[in-house]
């Protein structure tokens, strides 16, 4: 290489040794007579000195280096000078002695400086080759390479094999829109990108690979978030003659594994298991945040027969009354203003209200409605509460589902809003025992949950034809700190059954036959009981570096249009691309009279 050691390799050991460094001028100090680079390239930094006495037309070459300029430098390495030393680098207690400088290119004026924090988010993402070059973007891709490789070595030692599944696939319903790409070969057809590998990993299981895993790309045309992607990496998994306890024992030690050897943090197993009624009931989340106290309860009982009217009619709809109890960092107060805000903000979920009550005494409480109860009453709701002077019980009555939710995406609000999530801590759970289904209201029928392959318990098998919506799914999820990081279930491996969710989903034979016959001649030629799960690697990297969104993790993200500002795709395709494609100019079909 041009090269003979990285900007991140040299200290003490090497003094008097002369090498050569390549790479990017970072930052440059003329003090006079002495010139001062700090060279960068992915491994480092390496401060260069310039003096005229060594090499006169060097420097004169060196005057002209400017940020982001390609170099070559050849020198002797030498202690720096006391007084000069930079513990913060691992190269700080040297410098090269510059004897030769070669400019291998030159650059343009940067349309943002590199050490920069605030540069906008767009400006970056069009000049991503350039952002990739800051230091916070080489530790997120190093990051993600070390935990890819670990994965790998671990998942081998588990006795995994890596297969591949196909990029171009059958539209199948997964519960988002597919990617679809048009047939040249066969017009009027498409293949779609795929969600998930979940078909063909069942596929691989009935044909007996029993350990399978691979890095999926999965691709999903849904409105996108700070942590959705059109296109993400997922840590994909399924086997074969398990339980879910065996699937959640190698994901949870592969997480510990990538825990220990990434930040050297060492997570006790078994992980808790938490069901998904009590993360509803308690945290109104089903991936609660558990690093952080300020659990809901439900005080339904101890409002029955209160006589306030908003109460008593939430009640006698079978509907839930949640309160949380808060409790304000010192020197904060709360102005009329301040509740009326979350009154509105809380509407955003539904909820049609907001109570609360500012605690004075063990009986006694400051609310607008402080007045419909006697102080019996106000010390049961203190007491269920254990709320002390200067908490405040925020109180939200609905239906079930509704007042979780609402209250629970305050709770993380004002956990975030007051500084009360300790920085650097991890708490990972499962999440279990979920619904099979949920209830479309709008098209009166079941919606699955998960996936329609998720297998119902066996207990609540009978279920299905009789309430469906009672039934619990075979299904589990991994939280980290209030953020699914993956999810699965146990798979359907009974033709039968598969059968059954299809009808529940309202699916006719013909549209199952159509949409999934291949799965299903499969699981008629014994397929294994099997199980799996998929871990958002992007998701995961994030977590680990405490960053806001997972764009900070991918190379080259899109927008939240889903739009790569770099290269400016999505783009327009030619006349020939499209008449080669069957599409007419306005995307409308041509031959076969269909249009």
């Amino acid at each position: 290489m041009l090269r003979t050691v990285t900007c991140g390799e040299l200290n003490r050991e090497f003094k008097g040794k002369t090498e050569t460094l390549t790479g990017w001028v970072d930052t440059r100090r003329d003090h006079g007579n002495l010139i001062f680079v700090d060279l960068r390239d992915r491994w480092g930094v390496t401060q260069v000195v310039f003096n005229p006495q060594t090499n006169a037309s060097m420097h004169k070459i060196a005057e002209t280096l400017r940020s982001e300029f390609v170099i070559l430098v050849r020198g002797t390495v030498q202690e720096r000078p006391a007084g000069t030393v930079n513990a913060k680098i691992p190269t700080g207690e040297i410098e090269l002695q510059a004897e030769s400088l070669e400019i291998l290119n030159t650059c343009q004026p940067l349309p943002f400086e590199l050490g920069e924090k605030n540069v906008g988010e767009e400006l970056r993402l069009q000049y991503r080759f350039l952002d990739l070059r800051r230091r916070d973007m080489v530790e997120s891709l190093t990051l993600r390479h070390r935990v890819m490789k670990l994965v790998h070595e671990y998942l081998d030692k588990q006795r995994f094999i890596e297969v591949e599944t196909p990029y171009l696939t059958k539209s199948t319903p997964e519960g988002a829109r597919d990617f679809l790409v048009p047939s040249r070969l066969n017009h009027g057809t498409f293949y779609a990108l795929p969600q998930s590998p979940q078909l063909f990993k069942q596929i691989l299981m009935v044909s007996g690979y029993d350990r399978y895993y691979q890095f999926a790309r999965c691709f999903r045309d849904e409105d996108l978030r700070k942590d959705r992607q059109p296109e993400h990496t997922q840590i994909d998994l399924e086997m074969s003659f398990i339980t879910e306890e065996d699937i959640m024992g190698v994901v949870e030690g592969m997480v510990v594994h990538v825990f220990k050897h990434t930040q050297n943090i060492a997570i006790k197993l078994p992980l808790r298991r938490m069901s998904y009624r009590e993360a509803m009931e308690k945290y109104g989340s089903d991936k609660p945040d558990l690093r952080y106290a300020m659990e809901m309860k439900d005080l339904s009982s101890v409002f029955e027969a209160s006589g306030f009217k908003v109460f008593d009619e939430v009640l006698a709809q079978k509907g839930s009354i949640r309160g949380l109890c808060f409790t304000p960092p010192a020197g904060t107060e709360f102005s009329r203003k301040d509740f009326d805000d979350l009154t509105q903000w809380i509407k955003t979920y539904g909820a049609k209200g907001l109570a609360w009550f500012k605690v004075t005494g063990p009986d006694t409480v400051e609310s607008p409605i402080q007045k419909f109860f006697d102080g019996a009453r106000i010390r049961k709701v203190t007491e269920t509460m254990e709320a002390k002077a200067g908490d405040i019980i925020f109180l939200v009555a609905d239906q079930f589902r509704i007042a979780c939710v609402a209250l629970g995406a305050l709770r993380c609000f004002l956990a975030e809003k007051y500084g009360m999530i300790p920085e650097g801590k991890f708490e990972l759970l499962w999440v279990v025992d979920f619904p099979l289904f949920e209830w479309n209201e709008e098209e009166k029928r079941c919606d699955a949950c998960h996936h329609p392959f998720t297998s119902p318990k066996p207990e609540d098998i009978p279920l299905l034809d009789t309430e469906p919506l009672k039934a619990r799914a075979r299904a589990y999820d991994i939280i980290c700190n209030g953020t699914e990081m993956g999810g699965g279930s146990i798979r359907i491996h009974d033709r039968n059954v598969q059968t059954k969710m299809f009808e529940l989903l309202q699916l006719t034979p013909e549209q199952a036959e159509a949409q999934f016959g291949f799965l299903l001649k499969a699981l008629a030629f014994g397929a294994p009981p099997h199980g799996g799960l998929a871990i958002g690697l992007d998701r995961f990297i994030t977590l680990l570096l405490a960053r806001d969104s997972i764009r900070e993790v991918i190379a080259f993200p899109k927008t939240q249009k889903g739009t790569c500002l770099m290269t400016d795709a999505p783009s327009p395709a030619t006349e020939r691309q499209l008449k080669e494609l069957g599409l007419d100019a306005k995307r409308m079909w041509i031959g076969q009279g269909n249009k």
